[in-house]
């Protein structure tokens, strides 16, 4: 089950989930089924309450978790609250009744040194997660590169200087670049190879641009 499923990389998940035989159930806003990719089953619900969402889940599922502002930015603190800890609140709570059996959450790298407020929201998610004790992947990319979200695109010339001077090359790395495409592939990853009951996964910006599939 998908959280966001008409998002920006809710989209491309759901199409590459159903390319690949998944069965696909999306948790979506009233009249919003029309953007789901045609295969997926679209269940109308609010993804900030969690009955909401636990009526949408099964015990044993894969839950991704992909609500958020979007275009986030630094005066969007409010939102960040208000969207984004309320939802993967309800997700966390959700999964822990129902008993699915892996929640998949797209979190951002930290340490960073802007975006403090977004950091501090998803890094408060994963302690969610952790508190609940839920089985987990948490991806931790920095920017995603995809349709009209290509501006940091400016600033690989200063990602290459960084990545070659030792004392910046770690930060270079973990607030690295990611495109859509890897995106969307470390995510599938991630639904086909679960970790083991009980554990959570981190996957950071260099392991979100080397995923691959079986």
């Amino acid at each position: 089950m998908v959280t966001g499923g008409t998002g920006a990389i809710g989209r491309p998940l759901v199409e590459r989930l159903l390319a690949r035989g998944h069965d696909v159930r999306a948790l979506v806003r009233p009249g919003s089924a029309g953007r789901l990719p045609r295969g997926a089953q679209a269940i109308p619900g609010d993804a900030l309450d969690a009955r909401s969402v636990a009526a949408a889940l099964r015990p044993g599922d894969t839950l991704v978790h992909l609500v958020g502002t979007p275009h986030p930015n630094p005066a969007k603190g409010a939102a960040f609250e208000r969207v984004d800890l309320a939802s993967i609140r309800a997700s966390v709570a959700a999964a822990s009744d129902v008993g699915i059996a892996h929640l998949v959450y797209v979190s951002v790298a930290q340490p960073a040194p802007v975006m403090k407020a977004y950091v501090a929201v998803r890094a408060r998610g994963e302690a969610l997660i952790a508190d609940a004790r839920l089985t987990a992947t948490i991806l931790r990319p920095w920017y995603v590169l995809g349709p009209g979200h290509r501006w940091p695109l400016l600033l690989l010339p200063f990602y290459a200087l960084a990545s070659v001077v030792p004392a910046t090359r770690e930060r270079a790395e973990r607030l690295g670049l990611v495109t859509l495409d890897a995106m969307v592939t470390a995510l599938m990853r991630a639904v086909e190879t679960p970790p083991e009951p009980g554990t959570r996964r981190i996957v950071d910006v260099p392991a979100i641009r080397t995923a691959r599939l079986a």
